[in-house]
């Protein structure tokens, strides 16, 4: 091996080796910033959204599907 080819490769390895520091640093920042959007687990999945007739409208959300079901509480029609 010549020391032509010695340098080469010394100059290869150590611009390698920033270009590999540099790209992980950018994967390290990307997933940082993809964890802080997260929205928190604990979430109400239940909320009154109106009334009807004295009764609660009640909207149901299941977090991990796009679907929302609505259903009425009415607290006085079950006293006894």
């Amino acid at each position: 091996m010549t020391e032509d080819n010695k340098t080469f490769l010394k100059e290869f390895l150590f611009r390698s080796g920033i270009i590999g520091v540099i790209f992980g640093l950018g994967l390290l920042l990307i997933s940082l910033l993809s964890q802080s959007q997260n929205p928190p687990v604990e979430q109400q999945s239940t909320k009154v959204v109106g009334t009807y007739e004295k009764c609660d409208i009640i909207q149901w959300h299941y977090g991990s599907l796009a679907e929302y079901k609505y259903f009425l509480y009415c607290p006085n029609e079950r006293e006894i």
